[in-house]
């Protein structure tokens, strides 16, 4: 899904006064299944996955709410990659126990959307932040440095997630600088992608985000720890459910959610809330959400002399002209080659991986090093 889709604008929509509803999905463009609905074969009573703890989940069936577990089949499918594992959003299918208030969740549903992000210090392992999301909240502070950098990772993220995008700019009150000049900043990185201005405290923006939430749309919310992700989510609810250790005399807000946990709103629409993250490490699957982040820069490289410019030193690089003709910023170029060294580095990563796990074949170095014991004798 393309994000070049979605109509831009909503910061002037804003501050207009008027509501905007153009960040809604398409209704019945992610049809989604019904608890309590059946399928075939072993656990064939199909529910939500509304949260994940350690050690287990919590899933919503036509009757109300259920703890749960995996089944030990599906625990070793997902143990030997067979199967994914069930993931917050997740429509899974299980076998209900009701007199135990517990169920066996036998297997995961087709997912229609993923966010998923790469494990720190795991290799190429990934994490499955949400499933089955139609839109993705991206959440930025104004009380602090805003880093256009760090934003444009999360919106590759999101861009390869079939999710649509749209960026909160929260804490607009605590902004030291006029807020509309971090609008244009933001929107000069993020193209066709919605930018809100949001303040939980004098309830900027609250009313026209809640718009895009409307009957059966799923929303998470991405950002680092702190930005008010959790806050938000209380302000729609109308009650303290998510905690949220409050440091407004220093700027901060120190985020306190430790789960992930979807979240039904009154009136419609669900959200996940998603504990703040320290980095998100992109995939090698990223590199189509990596396109649509960066169409200016593709679409200069689709000008380079050489197909396959690194865009370094090479003769007739159209971005780098670019660059010194000031079109295009260099901050901008660089972050889209850092970001494209990282996936072609974990698609290395996980091409090694499976050569590694080739029966008959040994693991990269290994064959050399054993050629080099026989000629030295050692």
């Amino acid at each position: 899904m393309s994000r070049g889709d979605i109509p831009r604008g909503h910061a002037g929509a804003q501050a207009a006064g008027q509501q905007s509803t153009r960040c809604v999905p398409t209704a019945g463009e992610n049809p989604s299944p019904q608890p309590g609905a059946h399928t075939k074969g072993e656990g064939d009573t199909v529910a939500r996955l509304m949260a994940e703890f350690r050690g287990g989940y919590v899933v919503r069936v036509a009757g109300g709410e259920l703890e749960a577990e995996m089944s030990g089949r599906l625990r070793y499918a997902a143990r030997r990659g067979e199967s994914p594992r069930p993931a917050v959003g997740d429509w899974v299918a299980l076998e209900a126990r009701q007199e135990q208030q517990r169920a066996l969740v036998h297997y995961v549903l087709p997912r229609r959307t993923k966010l998923s992000r790469k494990i720190a210090g795991h290799g190429v392992s990934e994490q499955v932040i949400a499933a089955n999301v139609d839109l993705v909240f991206v959440m930025t502070s104004l009380d602090r440095d805003l880093n256009l950098r760090r934003l444009e990772r999360y919106l590759t993220v999101v861009g390869e997630s079939g999710a649509r995008a749209v960026i909160v700019l929260s804490k607009a009150d605590l902004s030291a600088g006029d807020p509309g000049l971090a609008v244009v900043a933001v929107e000069g990185v993020a193209p066709g992608v919605p930018v809100y201005l949001e303040s939980a405290v004098s309830g900027l923006g609250l009313e026209e985000l809640r718009t895009c939430l409307t009957d059966d749309v799923t929303a998470a919310l991405l950002g680092s720890s702190g930005v008010g992700k959790s806050t938000l989510v209380n302000r729609w609810l109308g009650f303290e459910k998510q905690a949220v250790a409050d440091l407004r005399h220093i700027g901060k807000g120190r985020h306190t959610t430790s789960h992930r946990e979807l979240v039904l709103l009154p009136g419609g629409g669900l959200v996940i809330d998603t504990p703040g993250m320290r980095e998100i490490g992109l995939l090698a699957e990223d590199s189509e959400g990596l396109a649509e982040t960066f169409p200016d820069v593709e679409l200069l490289a689709a000008g380079c002399h050489f197909g396959d410019c690194t865009h370094g030193n090479e003769p007739g690089c159209a971005a780098r002209e670019a660059v010194s003709e000031g079109r295009l910023p260099e901050e901008r170029l660089r972050s889209y080659l850092k970001l494209r060294r990282e996936i072609a580095g974990a698609e290395a990563a996980g091409v090694e991986r499976e050569r590694a796990q080739t029966p008959g074949r040994r693991p990269w170095g290994l064959g050399a090093l054993t050629r080099g014991r026989r000629r030295t004798g050692r």
